[in-house]
């Protein structure tokens, strides 16, 4: 059996939270968020990471991860390159923002050859998450047929600004319709999106991506004409901060039938970092993970 690969999103800049929150220590040792779940992976099955980087944050992964793994995972690197772009496309002049998840997904286009998981570096999913979709990956997986985890929007919102979600729709467990909503807030226990004045309620139990997907490499091949599409229509209109994301490019994808998405459920609560705010918060919840034996003292001894 060709065992599945765990791919991680670590390539972003953390703008809002000022900082490379990849790899900023949130547990008791100084682990950060993307080192549980590396190790809820190894635990479900998995035996190979990939990382997407900048190549240059190379030698900080390397001392503040990779390098205390390397002995239970087999461990890859992929480089979200600026220049990484269709013929006939160049960065445009003064562009920093890095292209979006569409774009760092195709940087491991030649790393990655068999069924993989793709996650976020920042986000927490839980034991069962990896282990449903590693199941997924080994028994049930096909070119036509990917998987997501989804969690409900109300339970992924932060009490210190908005955020941007992946919308759901689905209809007998797959899913139907997904798009990217901006400005969703949590108020009064309820998820609204919109701008002050004029907020909107989502609906109530509102399943939303939060980048976990299962994939065979035939996605590489689905987005490709999806990017560059999409920088066909963008590159000139927002030159510096146009970007195309992952749920976009599935979104796409299912309105062509190119592929079904089953959705998987989870036992577990979603939490993560995106402001500097919510960082006790998860201190807290790591911690009390820790005291009832759900993780070791120390993830990583023998």
């Amino acid at each position: 059996m060709i065992k599945p690969t765990l791919v991680i999103l670590a390539a972003g800049m953390g703008s809002r939270y000022g900082g490379m929150k990849q790899i900023d220590g949130v547990g008791k040792h100084g682990e950060p968020i993307i080192d549980f779940s590396i190790y809820d992976a190894h635990e479900a099955g998995f035996e190979k990471v990939v990382l997407i980087i900048k190549r240059e944050h190379e030698d900080l992964f390397r001392k503040n991860l990779t390098d205390r793994i390397e002995k239970y995972m087999e461990v890859g690197f992929a480089y979200q390159d600026m220049d990484d772009l269709p013929e006939g496309y160049t960065v445009p002049e003064g562009r920093e923002k890095p292209w979006g998840t569409t774009h760092a997904l195709l940087a491991c286009r030649n790393v990655v050859k068999e069924p993989f998981c793709i996650i976020n570096a920042d986000d927490f999913y839980g034991k069962d998450a990896f282990r449903v979709m590693y199941e997924y990956l080994t028994t049930e997986i096909r070119d036509d047929k990917y998987a997501m985890v989804g969690y409900e929007c109300i339970n992924t919102l932060t009490d210190h600004g908005s955020v941007t979600r992946g919308v759901c729709q689905q209809a007998n467990g797959y899913l139907t319709h997904i798009v990217e909503i901006q400005k969703i807030v949590k108020k009064n226990g309820k998820a609204l999106y919109g701008a002050e004045g004029e907020w909107k309620p989502l609906p109530e139990g509102t399943l939303v991506s939060m980048n976990f997907w299962g994939f065979t490499p035939r996605i590489f091949d689905e987005c490709a004409p999806v990017f560059e599409n999409f920088l066909k229509d963008n590159i000139k209109k927002n030159p510096l901060k146009c970007e195309h994301v992952i749920p976009t490019a599935v979104g796409e994808l299912l309105d062509e039938d190119e592929c079904s998405v089953k959705m998987l459920s989870s036992r577990d609560q979603w939490f993560g970092i995106t402001y500097q705010e919510d960082k006790p918060g998860v201190v807290a919840r790591l911690a009390e993970m820790r005291e009832q034996g759900i993780y070791p003292d120390d993830l990583w001894t023998e």
